[in-house]
């Protein structure tokens, strides 16, 4: 991993890197999403909302997940950003290489587990272009993470694979709550759900 000056600590992805309060970038120059001000809450299909400051952070892992793609990986990209609106770290998923386990939900959970107080954890919000597999969920449950807020459902995951015929997962595709019941989840976001969708069907069909 890369370091950078006294007191900076390593951060998943091989891309960034917290130091004091700010995301420095690495060989990509991508900017942090600074804290964000909530503007307006837009309904979702089953009545709930989400807000300007979830969206903003929802888009930008819509937009990791398509670099994952175009880096010749699964389309997953995720954000954890802390109670103040502080973006802490980002990660897609690694696993073209071959270890099916580096997902960015389960990257940020270790990294949150290792830098941040139990409090801190407990405030903060994982945002996602999809939703949790069982292992991520339950990752974040054991380390004590807030809310999760997803583009994208495991359901409808598991659906849209279904219909591109790609045999199923070796794991049970459940809903977060079923795996850490204790976390409020929010999504999926229309919309948003079906640009995650385009990817996934790229990354299996090509073009």
């Amino acid at each position: 991993m890369r370091g950078h000056d006294e007191g900076a600590l390593p951060v998943v992805g091989h891309r960034c890197w917290w130091h004091g309060r700010s995301l420095l970038r690495g060989d990509d120059g991508r900017r942090p999403v600074g804290p964000g001000v909530v503007r307006s809450r837009s309904p979702r299909q089953d009545g709930r909302v989400v807000d300007d400051t979830d969206l903003t952070h929802l888009h930008r892992c819509v937009a990791l997940a398509r670099a994952a793609l175009e880096a010749g990986d699964e389309p997953f990209g995720s954000v954890l950003v802390a109670a103040d609106g502080t973006v802490l770290v980002e990660d897609t998923n690694h696993v073209a290489g071959g270890d099916a386990t580096r997902h960015p939900e389960f990257a940020i959970a270790r990294w949150a587990a290792e830098h941040l107080s139990p409090a801190e954890r407990a405030a903060a919000t994982v945002y996602t272009s999809g939703e949790h597999c069982p292992m991520c969920a339950a990752a974040h449950g054991w380390v004590g993470l807030g809310r999760i807020v997803h583009a994208a459902s495991a359901a409808q995951l598991a659906g849209w694979l279904a219909e591109l015929g790609v045999p199923p997962a070796p794991v049970r595709p459940l809903p977060v709550r079923d795996v850490a019941p204790g976390v409020p989840v929010e999504g999926p976001v229309p919309g948003l759900d079906e640009e995650v969708r385009a990817l996934h069907r790229r990354y299996h069909r090509g073009g």
